[in-house]
């Protein structure tokens, strides 16, 4: 147990999905730890595994926060962010072409486009961004990233020479590429993939078969998809060089593909991506006991989630780690495997799902105050 005189506790959570972002759920442990233990000396890292919430994330730790109007998935104007610090971007695939841009209940796993997350690193571009996190997840898009290119300069064309239709549903149609009008600087910038999945592009495994369904789409639908992502591949093959088959190919519809190739982006596992930005290393050496969660702790979160890799640079260097969800969905040993000696979960004071999604900040305010009970 720490001395509450002299504590020091990092908080470095990422969201509650629908109902607090990082930055809420850092104020509201805070607040929870300081009413009983006032002595302790707490540091936010708010963090995020390069989908929704990383341009938040970026902004907490300094980085500037610039809106451009762009194209979303569905081809309508939306406003998205991105961040920038010097000449580093943080770009959100997520802000321009996610699942919060479609209205409640419709989804298009067809015909929605990546265009406005190419609009997004255009607008870094413009800014003066010589290194760009592109952080992918939360996609409303099945492209393989087409859209994306096409913004920056690509030009994807049927047999007739025409340019095939939006989404992923278009490449059906695929007969030729031409990438020689990609935006020229980026040949003289760095990209990084920064992403939680690392699943190929094609197959049970890809982008279809996988992330398919949860963006609306049916069976056929991803039978679709699987065939149209492959003829995109099979096109792009001389320069593709195989990119189909890398790691995290298949992330968010296939824009990882696109994004190895046409941008020549270089795939690392988004929480390390984040965590190395964000200054998390610094933070965790001057820290006695490190909280972190999510808004559901489950088998996703051992696989590239945020907790994960905050309990396990926390635990090389033999920090406690404790962790706070909305929901608990893994047992004690698979959190102790994971670094984490303890999960506090919303559900353990409030069963009624929807009352911990309407009251998660009182509710986390709570499990704070009883972890301060607990371990300072």
């Amino acid at each position: 147990m720490t001395n509450r005189a002299t504590a020091r506790v990092l908080i470095a959570a990422d969201k509650f999905k629908g109902s607090l972002t990082a930055v809420q759920v850092a104020e509201r442990v805070t607040a929870g730890l300081r009413s009983v233990a006032p002595g302790a000396v707490i540091e936010a890292v708010p963090v995020a595994d390069g989908g929704d919430g990383t341009v938040d994330a970026a902004v907490a730790a300094g980085f500037e926060r610039r809106e451009v109007t762009v194209t979303g998935p569905l081809g309508e104007p939306v406003r998205a962010a991105y961040a920038l610090r010097g000449d580093t971007a943080v770009v959100e695939m997520a802000e321009a072409s996610g699942l919060r841009h479609l209205p409640a209940g419709v989804f298009a796993p067809l015909t929605a486009t990546t265009y406005g997350t190419g609009e997004l690193l255009r607008a870094a571009l413009d800014a003066g961004a010589r290194s760009v996190v592109l952080g992918v997840g939360g996609s409303a898009t099945n492209d393989g990233g087409a859209g994306m290119l096409t913004a920056l300069g690509a030009r994807f064309l049927d047999a007739e020479g025409a340019p095939v239709g939006p989404g992923g549903g278009g490449l059906a149609a695929l007969a030729t590429a031409d990438l020689s009008g990609l935006d020229p600087r980026l040949a003289d910038i760095e990209v990084v993939l920064a992403s939680d999945v690392d699943n190929p592009l094609l197959g049970p495994k890809g982008a279809a078969a996988v992330y398919g369904p949860q963006k609306g789409a049916s069976a056929e639908d991803v039978a679709v998809l699987d065939a149209a992502l492959g003829r995109y591949a099979a096109v792009l093959d001389d320069r593709a060089g195989g990119a189909a088959e890398a790691p995290g190919a298949g992330a968010a519809g296939g824009v990882g593909f696109g994004a190895l190739v046409g941008l020549r982006a270089n795939f690392r596992p988004g929480v390390q991506v984040l965590l190395d930005m964000l200054g998390f290393a610094d933070a965790l050496g001057r820290a006695d006991l490190v909280i972190t969660g999510e808004g559901s702790l489950d088998e996703q979160t051992l696989h590239g989630k945020a907790p994960a890799g905050v309990a396990a640079a926390a635990r090389a260097r033999d920090l406690e780690v404790i962790a706070v969800c909305g929901r608990l969905a893994l047992a004690p040993g698979a959190l102790g495997a994971a670094g984490i000696r303890r999960a506090y979960a919303l559900t353990d004071l409030e069963p009624d799902a929807e009352r911990c999604m309407a009251e998660a900040g009182p509710l986390l305010e709570r499990l704070a105050q009883q972890i301060a009970r607990d371990f300072l």
